[in-house]
């Protein structure tokens, strides 16, 4: 054996971890890379590598610096990681503890922003459907927001001036800091199963993505979404955009706008009585006037200044239709008559008696019948000859056939 140190596996990593966390670079250091393999296990940590086109870095951060991430890191994200190098002396491997991650391009506010609004978009938090509408004339506004705030104070000042009658009722929260959304929620939540009121005003004044970060928290955003009461979102100034914007029932550009929008303006309102007062009295004038007139024309009718003058008018009309009427009877009913006639003198010519009267008689038999053949008698068969006048009885003494057969009629 030579004169070197001899050291066990633990030893020597010790010793290696001492002299890396003994550099004041590796002790406070900043990497930048590409995220990759990132995991976040069960106990709150997170483990990525962080690599280059070159090289790559085991990574972790735990769960109490992870819970400061403003943003949800994913593998391929661009990223600048600060914290400190390190030896795990189980593995003998070096590696850095992250405890700050910092998104490359954008900040990881504005990257967790759209992150957020992306998730909530996809989840349909934003749908247009979902929107209640807010009450045209509320009794009560609730108004969900910090109490020393200037934005209280514009929004009760615009209140009273446009609509006095309503009570408004003042929720306060904090509206800044890690406990601000728990408290806008709690309060949202106390607003609706408590119906203070018709409709919800929340928001802030204006200020920077830090300042209004409480309204893009997604616990806050939840819980205007399930807020059965309509919400109005308030927060910051007209360029200033949150979460809560998007997901509430109305946007308002400002607090003082946010007040307008959930109250009518009660000087308008009268306005409108009074316009609408004019309106109906003109109306009920012009009804009037065009009844006058039909009245004005009953009353200067013949009927109504002589309604005996109306009856003796009816009585002539009645007596000219009585006339019209007879005189179309008459010439019906001599229609009639001469087509009776008609048809009698034609029925007349057609009548045997006609032949009867020029010497013709008729030979009956016992039955009645015209004797029409020789054939139908025989010798001592008795006739009735009826005549143009009178009848006769005759005894057939013989017969001819009608035709010529050879045979002559004989007298007996």
């Amino acid at each position: 054996m030579t004169g070197r140190e001899t050291l066990t596996v633990s030893e020597l990593n010790a010793r290696i971890k001492g002299l890396i966390e003994s550099d004041p670079v590796l002790g406070s250091v900043c990497v930048r890379g590409e995220l990759s393999n990132y995991k976040v296990y069960p106990s709150g940590h997170h483990y990525f590598t962080l690599k280059d086109a070159e090289s790559s870095l085991r990574c972790v951060m735990f769960r109490s610096a992870a819970s400061k991430l403003r943003f949800r890191p994913e593998s391929g994200m661009g990223v600048t990681v600060c914290g400190r190098v390190s030896v795990y002396p189980r593995d003998g491997a070096y590696q850095l503890y992250a405890e700050e991650l910092i998104p490359e391009g954008a900040g990881d506010l504005q990257l967790a922003y759209e992150q957020l609004k992306e998730k909530l978009q996809r989840e349909g938090l934003f749908d247009r459907e979902h929107k209640k509408p807010i009450p045209r004339y509320p009794e009560r506004i609730a108004v969900i927001t910090s109490s020393a705030g200037a934005a209280v104070h514009d929004i009760i000042r615009v209140l009273r001036k446009r609509w006095p009658v309503a009570k408004v009722i003042l929720l306060p929260v904090r509206v800044q800091g890690v406990e601000a959304p728990p408290e806008i929620v709690g309060a949202i939540r106390y607003a609706n199963r408590h119906r203070v009121a018709d409709v919800i005003i929340t928001g802030r004044g204006g200020g920077s993505i830090e300042d209004l970060w409480a309204f893009n928290d997604e616990r806050v955003a939840r819980a205007i979404y399930d807020s059965e009461l309509p919400v109005i979102s308030a927060v910051g100034h007209e360029p200033d955009v949150t979460i809560a914007d998007f997901v509430a029932d109305l946007r308002a550009a400002t607090p003082s706008n946010a007040a307008e929008l959930a109250a009518p303006d009660a000087s308008e309102l009268r306005e409108a009585i009074r316009s609408a007062q004019t309106r109906l009295d003109q109306a009920l004038d012009r009804c009037l006037a065009e009844r006058r007139r039909a009245l004005e024309e009953l009353r200067s009718r013949r009927v109504m200044q002589s309604p005996t003058g109306f009856i003796d008018q009816r009585r002539l009309e009645l007596d000219a239709i009585r006339l019209r009427l007879d005189a179309a009877a008459s010439a019906r009913l001599n229609r009639e008559r001469q087509e009776f006639s008609r048809l009698a003198a034609k029925l007349d010519a057609l009548s045997p008696l006609k032949v009867l009267g020029r010497g013709y008689s008729i030979a009956l038999d016992a039955q009645g019948c015209a004797v029409k053949q020789a054939g139908q008698l025989k010798p001592g068969d008795r006739l009735r000859l009826r005549l143009a006048e009178g009848e006769a009885g005759c005894l057939v003494e013989s017969v001819n056939g009608g035709k010529d057969d050879g045979r002559k009629e004989k007298d007996v």
